[in-house]
């Protein structure tokens, strides 16, 4: 497809980050640097799972933006990712240095296992397929029986560096893995893989011309996408101490679709914090909310199912009239 990307790479690299932007984002990170120096252990804590959600966020945002689809089922990749984290250690000793990159492998793996046979499907029909992986997250845990720790769950306690405090290292390996993703994520937009994946998003036909079909697109798509909830959900192993089969049930999926939402589908550092932020703390301030709870994240689900054939368009034209014409992400 060499002609289809001489002519996107000039707008790919007027894309790139103007210097403000890069600015705001090195000092947002040195803010959540200092948390745990001017914060409490509550807040460093909370900070620390709130960037673990952030990754997620920013897993179902990619799918979003490069595969033009919505998925509620992701919480079964996070859960994929916390638990292959907390049996690695468990079963061989070894850290999360090791359960992290196993869990993002085999997240992108079990992506193209489920993408694969749903490849066909679209819009809310593959919304519905990957809500169907949510609902079955709690039971297949249950079922793995002592290897995942039944209803009690696993710990995860091995610090990743022997004689650092392991509360230090519980937020700041969010903290680095969340400024990777969104570096990566970022050169992936200007990339030519990156510009494949949204030709087919946007133009199938013009795509296939070039030896690229659209079901290529949506394997690649959900696989990063895969492969990045699966890391999320091992941060949060590591964030949290534990993990349990109440933590990704079909709640947390709808979390994370709204949280994407909240960041109007960014996959910069900024919106990712605002979704991660949503889901951490949000859950806390409705549990006074009793029976309207389900019907709040009910409403916004169905929101997001039916915004249209590109969700990714109609949430970067919001997100561009609320930043006065801006469209970049």
């Amino acid at each position: 497809m060499p002609e289809a990307v001489s002519v996107l790479a000039p707008r790919a690299t007027a894309e790139t980050p103007p210097l403000p932007r890069r600015l705001t984002v090195w000092l947002l990170l040195g803010v959540l640097a200092l948390v745990p120096a001017v914060a409490g252990g509550f807040w460093t804590y909370s900070v620390g799972v709130c960037m673990a959600n952030a990754v997620a966020v920013l897993s179902v945002g990619f799918l979003l933006r490069y595969g033009g689809e919505v998925s509620i089922g992701h919480s079964f990749f996070l859960a994929f990712g916390a638990y292959c984290t907390a049996i690695v250690e468990r079963e061989l000793g070894l850290s999360v240095g090791i359960g992290l990159p196993v869990a993002a492998a085999a997240g992108a793996v079990l992506g193209i296992v489920f993408a694969w046979p749903s490849r066909a499907l679209s819009g809310i029909y593959l919304a519905i397929a990957t809500m169907a992986l949510a609902l079955s997250v709690p039971e297949l845990i249950l079922q793995l029986g002592p290897i995942a720790g039944g209803y009690e769950g696993l710990y995860v306690a091995r610090p990743l560096i022997p004689g650092v405090s392991v509360d230090l290292q519980r937020y700041y390996l969010p903290l680095v893995v969340l400024a990777l993703v969104v570096l990566l994520l970022a050169r992936f937009r200007r990339s030519r893989q990156g510009l494949v994946l949204l030709t087919a998003r946007d133009h199938p036909r013009a795509a296939e011309a070039f030896g690229f079909s659209r079901g290529y697109a949506r394997l690649a798509a959900f696989a990063i996408s895969a492969s990045i909830a699966s890391t999320a959900g091992a941060l949060l192993a590591f964030a949290a101490s534990t993990v349990s089969p109440n933590s990704f049930t079909l709640s947390t999926a709808i979390y994370l679709l709204v949280g994407t939402v909240v960041s109007f589908g960014s996959l910069g550092l900024a919106g990712a914090l605002a979704g991660g932020a949503f889901i951490t703390l949000v859950p806390q301030l409705f549990a006074a909310w009793g029976d309207w709870v389900p019907i709040i994240y009910g409403a916004a689900l169905l929101a997001v199912v039916t915004l249209g054939h590109r969700p990714a368009e109609v949430l970067a034209a919001l997100r561009a009239r609320l930043g006065g014409g801006r469209r970049d992400a």
